[in-house]
């Protein structure tokens, strides 16, 4: 499928449908429930843009080596009704202690760069183009006290240009 093709309710996908995040290969991958991101364009000329995906990623979650260690991230969308306890278990199991994957019933599906889910009704396969750590000076009072106090550190933010869309 061609990522132009792709009508989601932009606003509404992350923070509505959330999507499960994985980083690595066949041999050693973690995912994770996202809530966050971002889809867009970036670094282009007209009509010759890159299809992008933003993610963002606390240092203290697992997920987080496998992104400072691949060139390739997904981003996996699902049926939020049918997926929702699936979904919850991914975001608030660590892969530290246990396979993830086993426990919230989906089956990994592998990739030449990275995995996803069999179960997903959209895949963003993601190269990685950008990683920049947020700032808590840049950032506005409300997003700190709402986020970051009792020594919570910020996010990373990984901007990947979209290579493959699969339906």
């Amino acid at each position: 499928m061609n990522t132009k093709d792709f009508q989601p309710e932009i606003f509404k996908l992350f923070d509505d449908q959330w999507g499960i995040l994985t980083a690595g290969d066949k041999d050693a991958f973690n995912s994770m429930t996202i809530s966050w991101g971002m889809l867009g364009t970036l670094w282009c000329m007209p009509h010759k843009g890159k299809n992008v995906c933003a993610v963002f990623v606390n240092p203290a979650r697992y997920t987080y080596g496998f992104m400072e260690k691949s060139d390739y991230y997904t981003v996996s969308f699902f049926d939020n009704k049918k997926y929702q306890k699936a979904l919850g278990i991914m975001g608030s199991k660590s892969g530290r202690d246990m396979d993830k994957a086993k426990a919230s019933g989906l089956t990994p599906k592998y990739l030449e760069h990275g995995v996803t889910y069999e179960e997903a009704e959209i895949t963003f396969v993601v190269r990685k183009i950008y990683r920049h750590e947020l700032q808590l000076g840049q950032m506005p009072a409300d997003v700190i006290e709402g986020f970051y106090t009792k020594g919570r550190v910020p996010h990373t933010m990984y901007i990947g240009e979209i290579i493959e869309t699969i339906r």
